[in-house]
């Protein structure tokens, strides 16, 4: 039946977007960006900067329901004169702020494409700056249920009290969530980005989209195909599995991190002295993770505090830092410290210098800590993550499955399974939306422009087969390959950094084969032993 949804005719009732009368809109206003949002910008391209709050439909089929915000900011074209529209930019997630991501424009794109466009960063619906979907009215109130969410529960007192958690989330979305959570899905956001598009001026659509970015612009490409002038794809996930089969898209997501992980120990292994952690580096990991289920954590000294290291640390922190080569030195280096805490008789090493501060820091997307809160402190994030994931990715299983799936999943990804089964799979079966409106399909449409995608051989987060099927299952596309570990490569390689600055500026499409690599090798010190 699910599948069944993307493949029916659209009729007089469920017309397709772009088969829709297009109405005019109102132009976008821009003014000033609040100084704050500018800081480290140097003063000499301050003017280029503007910012802007836009209403879009909060349901697009029936505007008259209202409207929601979504906030802009706007780097201007270096040579105006010359410009070619405007750029947009997503940065993934679901949830991901890409409102400030014109600021990292240069780290991005080649100063011939900051010349020729202007470059937009918006909050997608329900994000940040955004009309944000907010499931609590207090801080108190979250940090009560996400504080019994256990991150890696295995006992099975720990994976009851996580399951009651998430049906409370589930309970207090549905209370607080309002109109919003039932229009969160990935098409609503593509029918938001066309608006966007006109209110700017532009005839049809230049975008970049990282990660979930990617199947933000293939819904779009396939919603709009006429609309779309360029469209990058970077780091890219399977349209067709995520939207029809939610529990297998994240297996196979797992499957990832996996084999991410496995690359980078046999590195570490091939490099030798310039990865620290080398010599059977597999084996020492594995005994690393074995050691802190079966015996316990380890405690690192502190300021103010001793910082634990258990199961859910460790895993949380090497996955994220598989996401960026640029620490993996710093990633091997705190992992031997561990297992030389572990292992004092069989190793030679000086007292440690290992402490929480160090570990903090390499945990990719992890806060410090919360500020301390004053009693009703309203609450201020947004949970937008699940909002969107639990609208397009349909998940058939139960919630008292989810210990037994974890089981399976970890015998047969011992290193990321259990960790990651207790992510959407466990939440979205109780979430509150039983019928969003997501566009699952066909992705075949034909564009006049092949999309261009980008894929890293060793990402973790979006397996390489991942951009393999998104270039068989869009309707024209080009795939350009990257020998590179990581998630996303724009920034990082001059050769697909120089592709895509043709592709944006002259449409011009790579030839079939490419295989780049990035600028900097993870342990750029080494000289490789095999």
């Amino acid at each position: 039946m699910t599948g069944a949804i993307g493949l029916v005719a659209p009729t007089a009732a469920t017309a397709a977007p772009e088969q829709v009368a297009a109405k005019a809109v109102a132009p976008v206003t821009w003014g000033q960006c609040d100084p704050s949002e500018l800081v480290g910008i140097p003063a000499n391209e301050l003017p280029q900067y503007s910012c802007a709050n836009y209403a879009v439909p909060l349901d697009h089929d029936r505007p008259n329901l209202g409207t929601i915000n979504l906030a802009l900011m706007r780097r201007a074209a270096n040579n105006p004169s010359a410009k070619i529209g405007s750029l947009f930019l997503n940065p993934g997630g679901p949830g991901g702020s890409g409102y400030q991501r014109p600021k990292s424009a240069k780290n991005i794109f080649e100063p011939q494409v900051l010349d020729r466009f202007d470059l937009i960063g918006f909050d997608p619906r329900g994000v940040a700056r955004s009309t944000p979907l907010r499931c609590f009215a207090t801080e108190e109130d979250a940090d009560e249920v996400f504080g019994r969410m256990h991150p890696l529960p295995v006992a099975p007192a720990d994976e009851a009290t996580t399951l009651k958690a998430l049906k409370d989330y589930g309970q207090f979305c549905k209370r607080f969530g309002g109109p919003l959570l039932e229009h969160m899905s990935t098409k609503d956001v593509a029918r938001d980005l066309d608006v966007m598009r006109q209110a700017v001026g532009d005839s049809k659509l230049t975008y970049v989209g990282f990660s979930y970015g990617t199947l933000l612009g293939a819904t779009y490409v396939n919603l709009f195909p006429t609309k779309a002038r360029a469209i990058i794809l970077d780091g890219n996930v399977d349209p067709n599995l995520r939207l029809h089969n939610g529990v297998e898209y994240d297996k196979q997501r797992t499957g990832g991190f996996e084999l991410a992980l496995d690359a980078y120990l046999a590195e570490c292994d091939a490099v030798g002295t310039a990865c620290s952690f080398t010599g059977d580096a597999r084996e020492k990991y594995d005994a690393l993770r074995d050691h802190l289920r079966n015996v316990g954590p380890i405690t690192l000294p502190g300021d103010p505090d001793d910082f634990v290291v258990d199961e859910a640390t460790l895993t949380g922190t090497v996955a994220g830092a598989l996401y960026n080569p640029a620490v993996f030195t710093q990633l091997a280096d705190l992992l031997q410290e561990l297992w030389a805490m572990i292992n004092p008789a069989t190793s030679a090493r000086a007292a440690t210098t290992l402490t929480g501060e160090r570990f903090v820091a390499l945990q990719a997307g992890t806060q410090m800590g919360r500020a301390d809160i004053l009693p009703d402190t309203p609450y201020t994030s947004d949970d937008s993550y699940l909002a969107v994931n639990c609208s397009d990715k349909p998940f058939d299983n139960r919630p008292s499955g989810i210990p037994a799936l974890a089981d399976k999943w970890e015998r047969q990804m011992p290193s990321f399974g259990r960790y990651l089964a207790w992510g959407d799979p466990a939440a979205c079966p109780t979430w509150p939306v039983r019928d969003p409106d997501s566009y699952r399909g066909p992705w075949n449409k034909r564009t006049e422009t092949p999309v261009l995608l980008f894929g890293n051989f060793y990402d973790p987060a979006t397996q390489y087969e991942f951009s393999r099927r998104m270039s068989r299952q869009l309707g024209n596309a080009r795939l350009v390959s990257v020998d590179s570990f990581g998630h996303c490569i724009l920034g990082d390689s001059t050769c697909t950094d120089l592709i895509a600055a043709d592709y944006l500026i002259n449409l011009k499409v790579p030839s079939p084969g490419i295989v780049c690599n990035p600028d900097v090798q993870p342990f750029p010190a080494a000289a490789r032993t095999s």
